[in-house]
């Protein structure tokens, strides 16, 4: 089992002895869809450290969504419990790049690829993706490169 995996279900055991009833809820879901992912395709096998993290960004990613939705339909309670996962779920995520941060990555991508205009930012994707690896968001990524090359 990897490290993180472990760390999860420890800190379910921890939730549910304490009777948190919001961390048990989010480490449940978040646990099973890292059993999916690791039962999907052609075989099973054991999830790295990474693709855990992938996950986990995922989910977060599902709960900012539903938050934004449920927030646009007047559904306050429900988009208030979906920021809430989304909390618990931010715990196991590295920390998220500040915007500057982002944009001097951008500039150094730009720079390093000798890219000219927005048609040409596959390649800067390309160079930066691996760079910020769940440190930020693709969106914000891909708004930060269209923003720089146009």
């Amino acid at each position: 089992m990897t490290e993180l995996k472990a760390q999860l279900k420890a800190d379910l055991t921890t939730a549910m002895k304490g009777r948190d009833e919001l961390s048990t809820a989010t480490l449940r879901m978040l646990l099973t869809a890292v059993s999916t992912e690791e039962v999907s395709g052609s075989s099973a096998r054991e999830l790295t450290d990474d693709e855990v993290l992938k996950v986990i960004g995922r989910e977060a990613k599902k709960r900012r969504e539903a938050a934004e939705a449920f927030g646009s339909a007047g559904r306050a309670e429900q988009a208030a419990r979906e920021l809430a996962e989304e909390t618990v779920l931010n715990r196991y995520l590295p920390r998220q790049l500040a915007d500057a941060e982002l944009a001097t990555l951008v500039t150094e991508a730009v720079r390093e690829s000798g890219a000219t205009e927005a048609r040409q930012m596959g390649q800067v994707m390309k160079l930066l993706t691996p760079k910020v690896a769940g440190r930020a968001d693709g969106k914000r990524l891909s708004d930060e490169v269209r923003r720089q090359l146009s």
